[in-house]
């Protein structure tokens, strides 16, 4: 599958520089750029999950937000998730290395949906705009509907915690 995708990236990358070879010269130069500017943020993250995985083995991280946590491994994963400042190119990636060390599912679901939908980091910034009330009120409505989303997933992948 991702050799497919490599080889229909390269022959539309081929198509475009056949059409305007300056247009993708320049596509190419902001693409580099862009992934300049990601690739601290990336690596940051990836050394800090890497250190993480070294220190806590499967059985650890298991147990703390594996499928047998239960509630307490879904609010522990809701609130790491809502203070936790990521992108979500990054997340999504961090989440499949936890699945793979033994968290579950519903507490993944949990993570990355408040992670993606709270902040507790850039509250006040939300408070300047939008004013202190509508700010508590969206995160908290999307810290609720965070447990929602973990909740589906849970019962999908049969790893529900009720």
């Amino acid at each position: 599958m991702n050799i497919s995708l490599y080889i229909i990236t390269l022959l539309l990358l081929g198509a475009s520089a056949w059409r305007d070879k300056m247009k993708t010269k320049k596509a190419l130069k902001k693409a580099w750029k862009a992934f300049e500017n990601i690739l601290p943020q990336f690596l940051g993250v990836i050394v800090l999950v890497g250190l993480m995985m070294a220190i806590f083995d499967a059985e650890f991280i298991s147990k703390l937000i594996g499928d047998q946590s239960g509630p307490l491994g879904v609010v522990l994963s809701a609130l790491v998730g809502s203070i936790t400042l990521i992108p979500g190119f990054i997340a999504f990636p961090t989440a499949a290395i936890l699945l793979s060390n033994g968290a579950g599912y519903t507490q993944i679901a949990a993570f990355v949906s408040s992670l993606m939908m709270v902040g507790v980091m850039t509250l006040p910034i939300e408070i300047q705009y939008f004013g202190k009330k509508m700010a508590f009120s969206r995160n908290l409505l999307a810290f609720l509907f965070s447990f929602l989303v973990a909740l589906i997933v849970g019962k999908v992948a049969g790893g529900l915690w009720l």
